[in-house]
């Protein structure tokens, strides 16, 4: 009798491991109850949602909306990342006006680092929010499937729904280009926060 448990919960901590990252809450409870384990009442967790924040270069614009939304969401329960259709700016930090416009709002972002988009981040993201219909055009063509199409958005269809309005990019303008930009950002990311 001691020998199965032990058998059945190694098989469950590994099948926790494995799976629950992967599949949703009722698919794994579903497994469990296939192969009858959970002797010692193992508890398992709702996966994350998770959110993409995706411009051009990903250091201007998607710092900052990666940076805001965390500011709104429960981070234990909500991931928010940010990349680039370009891998320019790959490892590097957000540039210093996203930085500063950050800092002005109390937001630190010197955590992040640029990376660009892959068609792998369809299978890991369930919202994939873009800055612009460029941006939007690139991201689109990568997707394989309808239902990949469907995780991408323009972020400003929060705030304008229906409008393809653009989050314009501030990389070649002045410093007030950015707070404009972070601002906008800030109104959209607050009404995705409500509804996640």
């Amino acid at each position: 009798m001691l020998f199965t448990y032990i058998v059945c919960f190694s098989v469950e901590c590994y099948l926790y491991k494995q799976v629950s990252q992967r599949v949703s809450s009722k698919t794994f409870r579903i497994f469990s109850k296939i192969i009858n384990t959970n002797p010692l009442g193992f508890q398992y967790t709702t996966p994350m949602k998770k959110i993409l924040m995706v411009c051009l270069g990903n250091i201007c614009r998607s710092p900052l909306a990666e940076g805001i939304l965390k500011s709104k969401v429960d981070t234990s329960k909500i991931e928010v990342r940010s990349a680039g259709t370009g891998g320019w700016h790959v490892g590097e930090l957000p540039d210093p006006r996203s930085i500063e416009v950050a800092q002005q709002h109390g937001l630190d972002i010197t955590d992040q680092r640029g990376k660009q988009f892959s068609t792998y981040d369809f299978e890991i993201y369930d919202h994939i929010f873009v800055m612009d219909t460029s941006n939007y055009r690139d991201v689109v063509k990568l997707a394989t499937s309808p239902s990949e199409k469907e995780k991408v958005q323009l972020i400003l269809d929060e705030i304008y729904p229906g409008e393809k309005r653009d989050v314009p990019d501030p990389y070649h303008g002045g410093d007030e280009g950015f707070e404009k930009v972070y601002q906008m950002l800030d109104a959209a990311c607050e009404k995705i926060a409500t509804r996640l």
